[in-house]
């Protein structure tokens, strides 16, 4: 069914309902700003920014395209505020992830009844192996570009449907995007296709990296498997510092979204160097080292390469 363009149209008192169903106060809700838009244009509101890049990219000018998180947000445990709700409130598109990476998200849907896709639907997912989420599918299917040609697919269907007129140019705006996603995954092996037989494994302290480790032939190694977790255990601490050792491991990675601390200690428990900061679940600010999913694929890639080569 066609997805149609819904005008701003809840009243404050719909809005006010929704943040109270989510244990928000009137008062909260009153202070929070709007995520006003464009009001000739739909709205699409993803879930997170590296999702708003991509849409940007497939969407050209006739859509206005915004993030629910910020850039540097961690988007897992995100816990959506009455401004969230009053911008999802005058969305006529949302789109998310899917896989399960966005805990919040049935809930949020369920309040605003926003028409929403969900943007990974065709990708095959990577099981992950171990602890509390085995079993279930590694969210960070768009660290593989060769994934992110299906969430292009999927989001040029879903914005034809919500703005017909503008079909062919979201259809070619999609096929260039995929032309340069193509060649960004040729860099990516090509960068790290050169590393050591010895020194192919990436270590990190989220297993966000199946996808990336899958493309480029890399053996992975986490802390922990999805950033949902608060902490780290002692367990999976003595876990990783024992595999680093014994396999010597030149060096280590942790995300921007959270705390490096554990992986410090791997690093003085090991001998390992730490390699520096990965990108996932967020995009960096606009004069930041990812400022797009492109950039972010790229600075992965050098990242990972220079550290395991000791060309930091």
């Amino acid at each position: 069914m066609k997805i149609r363009h819904r005008r701003r149209r809840l009243a404050a008192t719909g809005r006010l309902l929704a943040t109270i169903a989510f244990g928000l106060s009137a008062i909260g809700a009153s202070a929070c700003g709007s995520g006003a838009a464009d009001g000739d244009r739909p709205v699409v509101l993803t879930t997170f920014t590296v999702l708003a890049d991509i849409a940007s990219n497939v969407a050209g000018p006739h859509l206005e395209v915004e993030s629910i998180t910020k850039a540097g947000a961690e988007i897992h445990g995100y816990e959506p505020t009455p401004g969230d709700i009053r911008k999802a409130t005058r969305a006529d598109l949302i789109i998310d992830n899917g896989m399960n990476l966005e805990a919040w998200f049935a809930r949020f849907v369920s309040e605003v009844r926003v028409p929403h896709v969900v943007v990974s639907e065709g990708v095959a997912p990577i099981e992950i192996g171990e602890d509390a989420y085995r079993g279930k599918p590694n969210p960070h299917a768009w660290m593989s570009p060769l994934n992110v040609l299906v969430y292009v697919d999927n989001m040029v269907r879903a914005f034809t449907d919500l703005d017909p007129g503008h079909g062919a140019d979201f259809r070619a705006n999609g096929e260039r995007y995929k032309a340069e996603l193509r060649g960004v995954h040729e860099e990516l092996v090509r960068t790290l296709s050169t590393l050591p037989a010895g020194q192919r494994a990436l270590v990190t302290c989220e297993g966000a990296f199946s996808y990336l480790a899958r493309d480029t032939g890399l053996t992975e190694k986490y802390i922990w498997p999805v950033n949902a977790e608060q902490q780290a255990t002692p367990q999976q601490i003595a876990s990783v510092i024992d595999m680093v050792k014994s396999n010597r491991v030149p060096a280590v990675f942790c995300e921007s979204t959270v705390s490096d601390a554990p992986m410090r200690r791997v690093v003085e428990a090991s001998g390992s160097s730490y390699g520096g900061v990965l990108y996932v679940d967020s995009l960096s600010e606009a004069d930041g080292p990812v400022p797009t999913y492109l950039a972010l694929i790229r600075h992965a890639a050098q990242t990972i390469g220079a550290a395991l080569t000791g060309r930091q």
